[in-house]
């Protein structure tokens, strides 16, 4: 039977990449974000909706007027990348519904882990410095060197201080890091 006459399934729609490749949120656990990774997500929510999907649905509107629909590339496409925008939209939004908003400046000079920290410790057993931040789920990086807050990294190293060493559990065994220094955003400057 051709593509053009069967119906896609409405749960593979929701599910397919709703959450856009990033782990979903531990069971009762909050969505920290930083101000900063709370205003890229509204500001890509607000693209998408604004700018992006009635770009696509004018397309597709022009392409359905271009006659059969099961033969027409641009139509199909169209309403696939509609349908892409519209899972990204809901994921957005649930995302930043839930989210709780976390100043990291507010530890400013403080000399213990707690989200939002830049940690620089050292490997026990490789002798290794590393350097990470530690940011919400939606907004950290690895290639930026920032991991998520629920990451086992940033488990291993929140609320211990500078000086202290902490255990993490990898597949390869036990290691023991080394907490060399602890550093937080300045707090933003008094608006004038």
């Amino acid at each position: 039977m051709s593509k053009a006459f069967t119906k896609e399934s409405e749960s593979e729609d929701d599910d397919a990449g709703e959450t856009g490749g990033v782990a979903p949120l531990p069971a009762g656990s909050k969505n920290y974000m930083t101000p900063g990774g709370y205003a890229r997500l509204r500001d890509e929510l607000l693209a998408l909706m604004d700018v992006e999907r009635p770009k696509v649905v004018e397309a597709v509107h022009w392409a359905a007027k271009n006659g059969d629909r099961s033969e027409n590339g641009d139509y199909l496409y169209g309403k696939k990348r509609l349908r892409e925008i519209d899972r990204r939209i809901r994921f957005l939004t649930k995302r930043l519904e839930v989210a709780e908003v976390t100043e990291p400046s507010v530890h400013h000079g403080s000399d213990q882990v707690f989200f939002g920290a830049t940690v620089r410790y050292a490997d026990e057993a490789s002798g290794e410095e590393h350097r990470v931040t530690i940011l919400g789920i939606d907004e950290a990086d690895s290639a930026q060197s920032q991991v998520s807050w629920i990451s086992p990294i940033a488990r291993a190293l929140l609320r211990s201080r500078e000086g202290d060493v902490v255990k993490l559990a990898t597949p390869g065994g036990m290691r023991e890091l080394e907490i060399l220094s602890v550093s937080y955003p300045p707090p933003p400057a008094p608006a004038a």
